[in-house]
């Protein structure tokens, strides 16, 4: 019997079990439950690995997003020193390669400075600027922001491990939740057993949606999943660029991102993500793939889902990325129409991908921001995908705080790096 259990072992739900372990008087009464036999198999260590700032993020639509993105740089720099793990503070250039970006670019300078960048972190370039600082890219103008980073976000998930058994915390693994029911507390059915908790936080990631819906919440969404796809750099490119390059999306209102030029931790280079549709979190083959296809489609047909299925647009940008998975050539030329020094030729082994889970809404929208909904005794975090990462650390010192404020559990002096609840307060958790 717990007094708490938290679904899900990536980097959001190992920092939730931090801040709350990290603060009860009692760390034993509260479980992370994760269905992998470690944490952070799945997109907490397979995404691009950028501490993202927040000047892509519209303060108002993108809200919790851009604020936890804000906050979240400072957090993980602190962490990385705790922990002796690398941070890099590389910075990143955003290029348009046509009036249209250009547009967006000014729009990217205000959002930034709205969500608390200093004007000196981010600078407007014109084409000559640009090719001074970064010869071998081509672009009409870019934004070059100081304040981004690169990490490896599967060892900092894993570094909470070490805390979480100082503190006294449970941590379940090969744990995969089959079902929850209700009779005073919460039983959890998984495949070692049934457990109570008295409060549940859901933070499943892929798993998330479906999570809710067995518990009678969130009915009217539903998630789609994308398989973000990588290609390696021959080491030969390596001195092509020092910083990672992304361009403007062309269809910012969809989950479909033009693949960047990405400068890794470790000084590897990739290019990528496409955003290839899939009909499950884990999807990363064809046969997995082929067994979610049916479930994933009778889903569908119930929910706003099946509105997208006559948006010829979304099923054009669906096509091309399709196209992007099925032709090397067809990805790495996305990226040499601003990096034109490389040739598909040169790239040889793909990088590990990872798959985001974006949430549609009952009219056939994709929800812009993320969804803390509470049910009863329950949280549930939906729809937290890029630049959920970035934002983990702020996001769960506030979930945290509001369990305890929900009388989750009685807590004592933090012994965490931060004090939750000063965190919280700098985060609009209103909606919760």
């Amino acid at each position: 019997m717990y007094r708490v259990a938290i679904i899900g072992g990536g980097v959001l739900g190992t920092s939730i079990a931090y801040f709350l372990s990290g603060q009860a008087s009692d760390p034993s009464s509260i479980a992370l439950i994760e269905q992998e036999r470690d944490i952070a198999r799945h997109t907490s260590s397979r995404n691009t690995g950028k501490v993202h700032a927040p000047f892509l993020y519209d303060p108002v639509k993108k809200k919790m997003f851009a604020r936890a993105a804000s906050l979240g740089f400072e957090m993980w720099e602190k962490f990385a020193k705790e922990k002796r793990l690398p941070f890099v503070r590389d910075g990143v250039l955003e290029v348009a390669l046509d009036e249209k970006g250009i547009d967006r670019l000014q729009k990217y300078i205000a959002w930034g400075e709205a969500n608390g960048l200093e004007k000196h972190e981010l600078r407007f370039l014109d084409k000559k600027q640009v090719a001074e600082m970064e010869p071998n890219v081509m672009c009409e103008s870019a934004i070059y922001c100081s304040k981004d980073g690169s990490v490896d976000y599967g060892s900092f998930t894993k570094a909470f491990l070490q805390d979480l058994k100082s503190f006294g915390c449970s941590v379940l693994l090969g744990c995969k939740v089959t079902g929850i029911s209700r009779r005073g507390a919460y039983a959890i059915s998984t495949g070692q057993g049934e457990l109570e908790a008295e409060f549940i936080v859901n933070a499943a990631g892929g798993n998330a949606v479906d999570i809710a819906h067995s518990m009678g919440v969130a009915k009217e969404y539903t998630d789609l999943h994308f398989r973000g796809e990588y290609w390696q750099a021959p080491e030969k490119y390596h001195d092509l660029t020092k910083l990672s390059i992304y361009s403007v999306p062309r269809h910012p209102e969809y989950p479909f991102l033009d693949p960047h030029w990405i400068v890794r931790a470790d000084g590897r280079r990739e290019v990528g993500p496409n955003a290839v549709p899939v009909f499950g979190p884990y999807a990363y083959g064809l046969v997995r793939n082929l067994a979610d296809m049916i479930p994933k489609i009778i889903e569908s047909s119930r929910t706003g889902a099946r509105k997208i299925a006559f948006d010829r647009q979304f099923l054009s940008l669906a096509g091309a990325e399709l196209k992007s998975s099925l032709s090397k050539t067809a990805m790495i030329n996305r990226v040499r129409e601003f990096l034109p020094a490389i040739k598909p030729s040169a790239f040889t082994s793909r990088g590990t991908a990872g798959i985001r889970s974006s949430v549609v809404d009952s009219t056939g929208r994709f929800v812009p921001d993320t969804l803390v909904l509470k049910r009863d005794l329950s949280l549930h975090v939906l729809n937290y995908n890029s630049p959920g990462a970035t934002g983990a650390l702020p996001m769960a010192a506030a979930i945290a705080t509001q369990l305890v404020e929900m009388g989750a559990l009685p807590v004592s002096k933090a012994r965490t790096l931060w004090d939750p609840a000063e965190i919280a307060g700098r985060i609009d958790n209103d909606r919760f």
